[in-house]
């Protein structure tokens, strides 16, 4: 959500950010709106003055007088019934446009039309060179009797899987050595429900806009989550928090569901674009400054690189363009992976700044100097994402009779063991 003040204005920037990121909200809509509310609401005030001067003098006048006062009254009142009436037809318009506004790009992202001008920031780790025919991550599962495809589309249709033996071992040590590495690091480990009501989705800006990849519980009306920002972000929702008590550095692992409306091509092969994953997210909830959170960024972007130097995975690190940035985002970094069978970096982490974004839509403030109430700023990272996270993993890791070689840093998660093999 945006200050409106901000929008009254510099409505030219928030008109040029709709045209960067590509999102539809009439700004100029929204300010003459916005000033028939101011109107309505001032002479909704001025009534009430009138009818509260009106009403003090009755005891004090003539008969004559007593009724011109109470036919005023009477007056007053129809007039206050129209203006409320027109305050319930004009609300719902701001409210709707308001939630549509998007945030503008922080300077240095890079104007860019979608995901294919983002900006290379650096590369990190050596792309292997194979000297055998290398398989991808759906062969060698197979094979392996680590992935079955096939039985997970019975069960539950296109995009679905089941990981077995090695492939959940695998996925799960990924998990929890990620998850180590965050407590390591100080963050608070959460368990999150997954279903959320409109209100977190909404909040968190995901809402609306994300509703067409969103699995809706109708009869509920509740949401199954995409990622545990949702419920992470909006844990304190409503609240005021003591100055002193921040940041608050969260870290949860959940499953999580998204509909990937859209998707084709070689995205949907295998397990590089599903329904149904498990992520361990961090959310950083800091004070009002820009500074502050431009560091608590780059700290959020080390977590995730530290975990993929220490599974010794290649990827490179991109400048999201202003066309590839949500809502609410003002700048956020990609990590992607090397991924042999894609010929490409495909991504595997989005670490997204959103300063006072979010806190305003859910009313998140804290007090600062023990005085003033105010929004906080968010932020949130990508710690691991699987089972896309094994595409890398299994392909970069496989040798030439079609073993897997579990990265070192696992290894105390499989008990010890060093490869995985046919049985």
């Amino acid at each position: 959500m945006i200050d409106i003040k901000q929008i009254r204005q510099e409505p030219q920037k928030f008109k040029q950010a709709c045209e960067n990121k590509n999102i539809a909200a009439d700004i100029d809509k929204l300010l003459t709106v916005d000033e028939e509310l101011l109107n309505v609401k001032k002479q909704l005030q001025d009534i009430a003055t009138e009818k509260n001067a009106v009403g003090k003098s009755i005891p004090k006048l003539g008969p004559d007088e007593k009724k011109q006062a109470i036919d005023r009254l009477s007056e007053l009142k129809k007039e206050e019934a129209g203006l409320n009436d027109k305050t319930k037809e004009l609300q719902p318009v701001y409210d709707r446009i308001m939630l549509e506004v998007p945030q503008p790009a922080d300077v240095g992202v890079p104007l860019g039309q979608d995901d294919t001008e983002n900006v290379e920031m650096r590369k990190w780790g050596e792309i292997r060179e194979f000297d055998f025919e290398p398989k991808d991550h759906v062969e060698l599962g197979m094979e392996l009797g680590m992935i079955d495809i096939e039985r997970g589309v019975k069960l539950a249709g296109t995009r679905n899987y089941f990981l077995t033996g090695d492939g959940a071992l695998l996925h799960w040590a990924i998990l929890r050595f990620s998850f180590d590495h965050m407590i390591s690091k100080g963050y608070r480990p959460m368990s999150v429900p997954l279903l959320m009501r409109d209100e977190a989705m909404m909040s968190t800006g995901y809402y609306p806009g994300a509703e067409e990849q969103t699995y809706r519980m109708e009869k509920d009306e509740l949401n199954l989550a995409g990622t545990a920002e949702v419920p992470l972000t909006a844990y304190h929702s409503g609240e005021i928090l003591s100055e002193e008590d921040l940041p608050l550095k969260f870290v949860a692992q959940s499953t999580c569901f998204r509909r990937e409306a859209g998707a084709a091509g070689k995205d949907t092969r295998g397990l590089y674009r599903i329904h149904q994953f498990d992520k361990v997210e961090q959310v950083i909830i800091g004070v009002n400054d820009v500074e502050q959170s431009k560091k608590f960024h780059e700290e959020i972007l080390g977590n995730s690189e530290a975990v993929m130097q220490a599974l010794n995975l290649p990827y490179r690190v991109v400048n999201v363009c202003t066309g590839d940035l949500g809502k609410g985002q003002v700048q956020k970094y990609d990590i992607e992976a090397w991924m042999p069978s894609r010929e490409s970096f495909g991504e595997t982490h989005s670490a997204s700044r959103f300063y006072d974004f979010q806190a305003r839509r859910m009313n998140l403030r804290y007090k600062a100097d023990g005085k003033k109430n105010v929004f906080c700023h968010t932020l949130n990272n990508t710690v691991i994402a699987s089972p896309r996270i094994l595409i890398p993993v299994m392909e970069l890791y496989q040798n030439a009779d079609g073993s897997i070689t579990i990265p070192e840093a696992l290894r105390p998660y499989m008990g010890g063991k060093e490869k995985i093999e046919k049985k």
